[in-house]
């Protein structure tokens, strides 16, 4: 079977979805699945440059990322069944309508963006395109929906919508140079990583470090990302404002750098307003750091497995969690992180849901037993 998945941008500023995007079909590839990726071209493109990715040159204009490569491509590809990542834009819209006239299957990954959180953010535009920009007979025509949780299952399906839904989590790939050793560890440092941007809600975590006073004089909060200029400004402006000497902006970090500094933390803390899987979650567990995860993400295998904490989405929250990791013996802080590389590996690897995809997609083309994984009605 052939295969052709799409994303409209594969930059490494775009984050989980071009990272696990990739990791995924890089796992597929190795498992030996004819598994190709479209994309418009970017300098920070993820991947080594392999030829299964279909980078084009990048024509996008607007907002809507309109591309006539991206149209030339998809009018002349042959592939058995097409598989678009994200919502919203002309890459997804298309890659729906090139299948259907070839009348070939698709499935869509919405990325999160139907979260009702995510449908409240320029919800005029996202009626629009659902009411005339055919968005609402892509999502009804596909022959299956990807979810990355229950959570997602469950927002999808209360939109009235009743195709398959699959539920595959996002992979995690687990570098060669893993485990780490967590030597000359920076126990006291508690750490941010992701963009800097008001849903991700680093300025609550730096309220809630405020709050902590004298708890933090030997420790860190130490945040890793970058944002808008402007907002990263505020954020400085907040630091100074609360009259704190022990916050850190790292910027930009990526690679081995940034599961080195992961492991050198006490805890990674994520206090998004919600997250559709997280994947600085899971590259934290990986580096065995516990994380503070608030429950607008799809975590609560933190508490289940004893990796972290899941716990609920307030200032007042995040400073008592945040105090209650710095005054943990180091001992149970270090069984927490074992057990969270435990988790990841033995739940999300990049081979266990590249199988669970290749299954997908057999029963999608071949029919026979249904994966125990999609859900109907």
């Amino acid at each position: 079977m052939r295969i052709l998945q799409t994303i409209s941008g594969l930059s490494a500023k775009s984050g989980g979805p071009s990272t696990c995007t990739y990791d995924l079909l890089a796992a597929m590839r190795r498992m030996e699945c004819e598994v190709d990726l479209m994309t418009l071209q970017a300098d920070d493109l993820v991947g080594n440059g392999e030829q299964w990715i279909k980078a084009l040159p990048d024509d996008s204009v607007g907002g809507y990322g309109y591309s006539r490569n991206m149209n030339r491509f998809l009018s002349r590809s042959e592939y058995d069944l097409y598989h678009t990542n994200g919502m919203w834009m002309h890459c997804n819209h298309e890659t729906c309508v090139a299948a259907r006239r070839k009348g070939k299957p698709y499935i869509i990954t919405p990325h999160g963006m139907l979260y009702p959180q995510a449908l409240a953010r320029s919800a005029w535009k996202k009626k629009l395109l659902l009411t005339f920009g055919g968005v609402t007979k892509d999502l009804r025509e596909a022959a299956c929906i990807h979810a990355t949780c229950r959570m997602e299952m469950e927002h999808y399906k209360a939109l009235g919508y009743c195709n398959p839904v699959a539920v595959i989590p996002n992979p995690v790939s687990i570098p060669a140079y893993f485990p780490l050793e967590r030597t000359g560890m920076s126990k006291n440092c508690i750490g941010y990583l992701g963009r800097l941007h008001p849903y991700k809600r680093p300025d609550v975590l730096i309220k809630a470090w405020a709050r902590l006073k004298e708890d933090t004089l030997n420790s860190e909060l130490i945040l890793m990302g970058k944002g808008t200029a402007d907002y990263e400004r505020y954020l400085r402006e907040l630091v100074e404002t609360l009259g704190l000497k022990n916050v850190r902006f790292l910027g930009m970090v990526t690679g081995e750098k940034k599961f080195k500094t992961l492991a050198s933390l006490r805890a990674l803390c994520v206090p998004s307003k919600t997250e559709n899987f997280g994947m600085t979650v899971a590259e934290a567990l990986i580096a065995q750091t516990p994380v503070i995860c608030t429950n607008t993400a799809p975590w609560e295998d933190l508490n289940t497995y004893h990796c972290g904490w899941w716990v609920e989405n307030d200032v007042d929250t995040l400073a008592r969690t945040i105090r209650d990791a710095l005054s943990l013996p180091d001992a149970e802080i270090d069984e927490m992180g074992k057990n969270g590389f435990q988790l990841v590996k033995d739940n999300y690897s990049d081979t266990q849901v590249a199988t669970k995809m290749k299954r997908l997609y057999e029963w999608i083309l071949h029919g026979g037993e249904k994966p125990e994984f999609v859900y109907e009605g």
